[in-house]
């Protein structure tokens, strides 16, 4: 398995010292690994922007400049799969991590014995593959994550499927989009499906997604959306 995995510590000594340890790990396990180093957030950022590919992320939590708590939200906007390991010199950070869904906290100084054991628990995590489904687009042939849908809005014929990556446009009816999801999805008015995992507030008229898009709640619907809500999260 192959896997991009970036070390983020603005203390050079320690961004060595866990490079070291993963790239052993990959030899150990069987992994192919290319490990990229960052020396702050914004250095991430700047790579990150270009490509958002990283499986397994190693940061450090107390960075000058953009702390590795607020790094990983930023990532959480557009990657939802990517196993988050924070490395922290004081126990009471623990607790920030919750949000960010973060795999591990580690206690410096990093071992081998610490570390190694995270990184094989990230990867079978990886190895799992989450729902997805296939979709003929204007573009080719496309597989999408569901985790990444954030809303589908009909248009005539058409679909438009709004993820954290993009938006994709198929000649499907919102119906039949409807059943090939799993439960995740709520139909929160004729024309728009909208992810559980991404509504941000309900109020009786309207949905407010994650990326900040309001959508339209059908008549009648506001009880049975927010015990849906309540139930997945």
């Amino acid at each position: 398995m192959k896997m991009k995995i970036a070390v983020c510590d603005d203390e050079s000594t320690q961004t060595e010292t866990i490079s070291s340890i993963v790239e052993k790990w990959g030899t150990t396990s069987g992994h192919i690994c290319e490990i990229k180093s960052f020396s702050s957030s914004e250095a991430f950022l700047f790579d990150y922007d270009e490509e958002k590919t990283y499986d397994i992320l190693l940061l450090d939590v107390e960075m000058k400049g953009m702390s590795g708590v607020d790094l990983a939200k930023r990532i959480r906007r557009d990657n939802k799969r990517a196993e988050i390991v924070f490395i922290t010199s004081h126990f009471e950070f623990f607790g920030e991590g919750y949000e960010v869904n973060a795999l591990h906290y580690l206690i410096k100084p990093i071992t081998e014995e610490k570390l190694l054991p995270v990184l094989s628990r990230a990867a079978e995590k990886l190895s799992v593959e989450p729902p997805s489904l296939v979709v003929i687009c204007e573009s080719g042939t496309v597989k999408l994550w569901e985790s990444e849908i954030v809303y589908v809005e009909s248009l005539l014929h058409y679909i438009i499927i709004h993820t954290l990556k993009g938006d994709y446009k198929t000649k499907e009816s919102i119906s039949a989009f409807s059943e090939r999801v799993s439960n995740d999805f709520y139909r929160v008015h004729r024309s728009y499906l909208a992810s559980l995992k991404h509504i941000v507030r309900i109020s009786r008229n309207t949905i407010c997604m994650e990326n900040g898009t309001e959508l339209p709640l059908a008549r009648g619907k506001y009880d049975d959306i927010n015990r849906a809500f309540i139930e997945r999260n």
